[in-house]
């Protein structure tokens, strides 16, 4: 959280109940969980880990009559967990009732990361955690969008082939053929290619930490278009997070302008060293990849 935006924060506190309240509960959170606040304080965007250390970001809708109105909750999870909210919640209350549903979906999320990691999907950027399917190329033009059950996501999973020709309507016939050879003990892949009978494409090596190349800060996938910027102008995310369980890509521009803001950042020669926005991992990075 930028500094300026804490002191802002602090004097909407001295304004109102509803900013002096909301000032208090993000204190009991922590302000190293707040990515960002809306101007008045109605939206507010945590990060939280889960338990392998991957980042999730929960954002928050407060009514100006919070807390006697619930806080409306978005993330990037299959499905929202059931509020439990009265008039003595907190903010932390809700945060601890997000991390508790994030447990419950490690085994998918598990699943998911299986499948990203290793084979060539489809849209691979578009592939979210929320989405319990993944499209996957099999060769000769030919795709399976699998299904994983969220609830049991070591379970077979339902499965469709798209493609023309032969070798979709024989991939199809094997899956059905071999469906009763699905283990629960066995790894996803290997269960995965003993039913099709087949080693499926793997991802090539410049693929595999593939990640999203939306700024983490700006929340944009490009630069503005202006001659302030100088070179970086329009230029695409450039700076990725080496947390393999963050993998977060940000415009070294702005990583660095968000670094100076926070007093803990140091700098030697032309390199500031400070910790990611979202899994607080230390990160380097240098200034004269910004605008000159």
């Amino acid at each position: 959280m930028e500094v300026n935006q804490q002191a802002r924060c602090r004097e909407l506190a001295k304004s109102s109940s509803f900013y002096s309240t909301v000032y208090s509960e993000i204190e009991e959170v922590g302000w190293d969980h707040l990515v960002r606040a809306g101007g008045d304080l109605s939206f507010l965007i945590f990060r939280v880990l889960d338990m392998k250390g991957r980042v999730h970001v929960m954002e928050i809708q407060l009514d100006k009559a919070y807390p006697r109105v619930p806080p409306m909750v978005s993330a990037d999870v299959p499905y929202i967990f059931n509020l439990k909210w009265s008039m003595n919640s907190r903010l932390k209350n809700l945060v601890q009732q997000f991390e508790k549903h994030l447990e419950k979906l490690q085994g998918f999320w598990s699943t998911l990361d299986e499948i990203d990691r290793s084979l060539q999907i489809v849209d691979s950027k578009q592939a979210s955690r929320a989405i319990p399917s993944r499209q996957i190329h099999v060769g000769n033009d030919c795709f399976i969008i699998l299904f994983i059950d969220i609830n049991d996501p070591r379970s077979l999973p339902e499965c469709r082939f798209m493609g023309l020709g032969n070798t979709v309507n024989s991939l199809r016939k094997t899956w059905k053929r071999n469906v009763d050879k699905w283990e629960r003990d066995k790894a996803f892949l290997e269960n995965l290619e003993c039913l099709l009978n087949t080693q499926l494409p793997r991802l090539a090596d410049e693929e595999t930490n593939n990640h999203l190349d939306e700024c983490g800060i700006c929340y944009a996938q490009y630069l503005p278009i202006g001659d302030e910027l100088g070179p970086q102008t329009g230029s695409a995310t450039d700076y990725t997070c080496e947390n393999n369980s963050c993998s977060k890509a940000f415009h070294s521009m702005c990583l660095v302008d968000w670094l100076r803001s926070i007093t803990t950042t140091r700098q030697s020669f032309n390199v500031l060293f400070g910790n990611c926005p979202y899994c607080s991992e230390p990160i380097a990075v240098k200034i004269n990849a910004t605008k000159n």
